[in-house]
């Protein structure tokens, strides 16, 4: 452990003493978000992301102990495990260098070296490779015997072997590794006969570029273009530079000899050294590609799921649709289904006048603070068609994302939801939901059908899946759920939970009625208490017995509070609703052996704002009038618009045309951007000029440049 501590140190700049504390709270069960929330004197107030780092290297160096004792067993049982070699193979936590002392004692299928062996050419390699002979043809006549039939095939049985000790020497490949990374170059052109069918690939047909200067995005449509056969792809450093190297190694002096041996690296290069690193290197930079991809879909994904919240209201939620008509359902304010039914208001029904009167009466009967509209088919026409109604009270409409919506309806979750309504009316409520709440909706479908994603099916899908789910964990403890009201899935996510306990407090809720206390919590079946330690702080309860139960104050500091309200004589609900009383609270009092200054600071920060969302407020956005199609765009205009999903290259805006048009990097700002996500949020509300429009691609270019 203590190797692991200074390891994972070293590779996350983190002091030994957090990380060893950090990976002792991980050993011992607690989450992320736990550990990062409660335990922050223990890991010097390290975030998420440096925590999440810490488990990552840790499980990455398990990952190389594993597989070193599976080398270390399999030299043994060949008996060839020396001390020597198993002091080495103890003494390394780099995966690549583990593999190459590995390699001479890999087990292989039959080689060309294998073959000379069984010939008896290794006596000959030897000689050739002392690079004493003058004539080494005169002493490769004494090994023309039995199945070698002359002088040139007992040469090349030698070079042969000799090309497998230069592709298993690790100085050798430590050489090339250090050409490939500094000076390694990707080629793609396309496969003869494929140039039609791979028309999106034209960009890669004819293409060059340094391998460390190759973004994550081209990476990966460079390779999707080569599973799908038509690009052939290659990596590889000038090979004249590689064999010069190589030859430092290996070639010593001018001799008949060395000449033989200066050919055996030459074909050990190309044969097997080469293709083995670059396979390495091929693997290296997709899977760095991967993470970046997986990084942005992450960071979209977190940015998606902390939208704005319209709150506990009574919404109206429309999916739209031209011929099958647009559904309506009214929801109150805890989502639940009051009504439902269907309208026509456009072509070919066009029952504009009835659709009308019919939506200006479920907004008077069931009391209906807000509309949400789907933003799919015929959503801007029923944008334009609600906001002409005239209702007797104030109702804000807004236009909601609905990708995914279609998924979650016919899912197994809405199914348990609404088991007696079709996928048109699932899909309205998640419309809905989604307004009020868009954390507790969306983590009900699977992040890859959000849409926010880069290449997210190209990309490793357990790292995509590990990596996703963490953000959904992160955001759902960072907000909190209401213990009362949240579902079944959302619960899952809570630090401590799982979907057995989640769907146990469901059926304990149900049988006994709302919680009124945290330690109820107890009593559910299969609570322990380290389920307890890790969940509690992040369930809220209103209105219930224990004001603090409402907050993020963890139950085993509860005591804190207490004796803060005892030292102002007072009750812990009048610090919560008395500013003057909290500041008249002297923090460092509270301060001791159990309890350091960090855990006071958030206590006392969170009785000022208990219970409350940390997510910003939602805003009303219009889109420009009189734009709803692809024609209606020319070139110069300047619209309103709102940021969709945001890559490497570009942010994608959408200015309400169901295509959404591409802000490329180089268009965001009159000034150099690395990152797009540093200069743009998803939901942002921005405002774009045309650059270019594509009807027939479908293609839109927009710029943020000069747009005021």
């Amino acid at each position: 452990m203590s190797m692991h501590v200074k390891l994972v140190a070293q590779t996350t700049g983190i002091t030994d003493r957090n990380v060893k504390n950090t990976i002792e709270l991980l050993e011992g069960g607690a989450t992320v978000p736990f550990i990062s929330r409660y335990r922050k004197e223990a890991t010097g107030n390290l975030d998420e992301v440096q925590i999440t780092a810490v488990k990552e290297q840790l499980q990455k160096l398990k990952d190389v102990d594993k597989r070193r004792e599976t080398i270390v067993k399999a030299i043994d049982e060949q008996g060839k495990l020396t001390e020597e070699l198993k002091d080495r193979l103890q003494n390394t936590y780099a995966l690549s260098e583990l593999e190459d002392i590995y390699l001479p004692y890999k087990q292989k299928r039959k080689t060309r070296a294998t073959t000379a062996r069984e010939k008896g050419l290794e006596g000959l390699a030897k000689i050739l490779m002392k690079q004493q002979d003058s004539n080494p043809e005169a002493r490769a006549i004494a090994f023309v015997k039995g199945v070698v039939s002359d002088v040139e095939e007992a040469l090349q049985g030698a070079r042969d072997i000799i090309a497998e000790w230069v592709n298993e020497s690790t100085a050798a490949r430590n050489t090339t590794r250090r050409l490939f990374a500094r000076a390694a170059v990707i080629k793609a052109k396309v496969v003869k006969g494929k140039e039609e069918e791979g028309e999106k690939y034209k960009d890669y047909f004819k293409y060059e570029e340094r391998l460390s200067r190759c973004p994550s995005h081209r990476m990966l449509a460079i390779k999707r273009g080569e599973q799908e056969g038509i690009l052939r792809v290659g990596i590889a450093p000038p090979e004249e530079e590689a064999l010069q190297q190589l030859e430092r190694i290996f070639v010593k002096g001018n001799s008949a000899a060395s000449a033989q041996v200066k050919q055996a690296v030459k074909e050990g290069y190309k044969r097997l050294l080469m293709p083995s690193i670059e396979t390495e290197f091929s693997n290296g930079a997709k899977t760095k590609a991967d993470e970046e991809a997986i990084l942005v879909f992450a960071r979209n994904l977190r940015q998606l799921l902390l939208a704005s919240p319209l709150g506990q209201k009574r919404i109206l939620a429309i999916d739209p649709g031209f011929r099958t008509g647009c559904k309506v359902v009214c929801l109150d304010e805890q989502g639940n289904l009051l009504h439902n039914e269907t309208i026509y208001p456009h072509a070919p029904q066009k029952e504009t006048g009835k659709a009308a009167a019919k939506i200006s009466g479920l907004v008077g009967a069931y009391k209906v603070d807000a509309i949400a509209i789907g933003n799919g088919t015929a959503g801007r026409e029923t944008e334009y068609f609600v906001k002409k109604i005239r209702f007797n009270h104030d109702v804000q409409v807004f236009v909601v994302n609905e990708a995914g919506a279609s998924i979650y309806s016919a899912s197994k979750i809405a199914r348990e939801e609404f088991p007696n309504y079709d996928v048109t009316v699932r899909g309205a409520v998640s419309i809905g939901r989604r307004l009020a709440d868009p954390l507790a909706e969306l983590v009900k479908i699977d992040p890859k059908s959000i849409g926010v994603g880069q290449y997210q099916h190209d990309v490793d899908q357990n790292q995509l899946q590990a990596s996703l789910t963490n953000v959904v964990e992160s955001c759902v403890n960072a907000v909190g759920v209401d213990l009362n009201t949240a579902s079944k899935h959302l619960l899952t996510y809570i630090s401590g939970l799982g979907p057995q306990l989640a769907q146990n407090i469901v059926d304990y809720r149900k049988e006994h009625g709302a919680f009124t206390s945290r330690k109820q919590l107890k009593k559910v079946p299969r609570m322990g208490e380290k389920a307890f330690e890790q969940c509690s702080g992040f369930l809220r309860i209103r209105n219930g017995i224990q004001p603090l139960d409402n907050s993020a104050v963890h139950p085993e500091s509860y005591h804190i509070v207490e004796q803060m309200a005892k030292d102002m004589r007072c009750t812990v609900t009048d610090l919560l609703n008395d500013e003057a009383m909290r500041k008249g609270i002297a923090p460092e009092k509270y301060v001791g052996e159990s309890v350091g200054a960090l855990t006071v600071k958030d206590i006392l920060e969170e009785l000022a704002k208990p219970g409350r969302d940390p997510r910003q407020k939602i805003k009303v956005f219009e889109f420009a009038k009189g734009i709803h199609t692809i024609d209606d765009l020319q070139e110069g205009m300047v619209l309103p618009g709102i940021v969709s999903n945001i890559t490497n290259f570009g942010a994608f805006v959408d200015v309400g045309v169901k295509q959404d048009g591409l802000v490329h990097i180089s268009n965001l700002a009159n000034e150099f951007i690395s990152n797009p996500a540093d200069y743009v949020q998803l939901h942002q509300h921005v405002k774009v000029k045309v650059l270019e429009v594509d009807a027939a691609r479908k293609r839109i270019q927009l710029s943020m440049k000069d747009v005021d």
